[in-house]
């Protein structure tokens, strides 16, 4: 019963990243005023907001394919899952990182429960599997 509602949850955390991708487009704003990836403190001055934007959109993609198939890993059993999982919390923690606008401020707007998150998949993942 566990490993399924890991497995669920690996798949919902995974759909949040869309919401980022969303975010980073400018579909729609998760909150008001948030302007995230605005002002990464990688991206910003190097390559422009636009690009920016682009990039953070592409890498939220890619973390919420990955995610989910790692979640589609731990439902169905395959032994392929523990890698993918463990990659997939990697990656989206690089992104949270990468792409936060390096302030102290509205920590909330810039991924930081999404890395707390990630961190508690990661100990899960390591301790009761």
């Amino acid at each position: 019963m566990l490993k399924i509602l890991f497995g669920i949850f690996l798949i919902l955390h995974g759909l949040v990243h869309l919401l980022y991708f969303g975010q980073s487009h400018r579909l729609f704003e998760l909150q008001s005023g948030m302007v995230w990836p605005d002002e990464s403190w990688v991206f910003s001055k190097l390559v422009g907001e636009r690009t920016t934007r682009l990039l953070a959109g592409i890498a939220c993609i890619i973390a919420a394919a990955v995610f989910v198939a790692g979640g589609i890993g731990v439902l169905v059993g395959q032994a392929w899952w523990y890698p993918v999982v463990l990659g997939s919390t990697i990656y989206s923690s690089v992104i949270i990182i990468i792409f936060w606008d390096g302030k102290l401020q509205r920590l909330d707007d810039q991924g930081f429960v999404g890395l707390l998150i990630n961190l508690a998949v990661l100990v899960v993942s390591l301790v009761l599997f």
